[in-house]
């Protein structure tokens, strides 16, 4: 395994055990259709929340919440509907972001952003 997935790997482990922490069902992990993937997707009594992890090593250029572009979010928010088609339920769809800093294989720190961005704008709507 390469360092840069396993440096992904550690901070999706990290934020599952977070979220599970916090009162969540992990409904899916690295959930993936033609053209887009989620990292995590969690359950608790009101919200679905599709999570993006980015890890991060502490002298990155980009942080993680930088690196989640327009497009990357269309992506999201495509790969997520076609999850609720394919998994219907009554809970509110949010988005959130986790960034993971990561030194060798010890997680320093997490940023973790609920509600993070919208579907306003992209013509996939649940």
């Amino acid at each position: 395994m390469s360092r840069k997935s396993e440096t992904g790997r550690l901070g999706e482990e990290f934020v599952a055990k977070y979220l599970e922490e916090h009162g969540y069902r992990i409904a899916a992990r690295n959930y993936r259709i033609r053209g887009g993937e989620i990292d995590i997707i969690a359950e608790n009594g009101s919200y679905i929340a599709f999570v993006e992890v980015k890890s991060r090593k502490p002298d990155s250029m980009v942080s993680g919440f930088e690196a989640i572009t327009e497009r990357k979010r269309g992506l999201i928010i495509k790969t997520a509907s076609d999850y609720c088609i394919k998994n219907p339920t009554q809970l509110q769809p949010r988005f959130d972001i986790a960034q993971v800093t990561v030194k060798g294989s010890t997680v320093l720190s997490v940023q973790y952003i609920a509600n993070a961005y919208d579907t306003t704008g992209y013509k996939f709507i649940f």
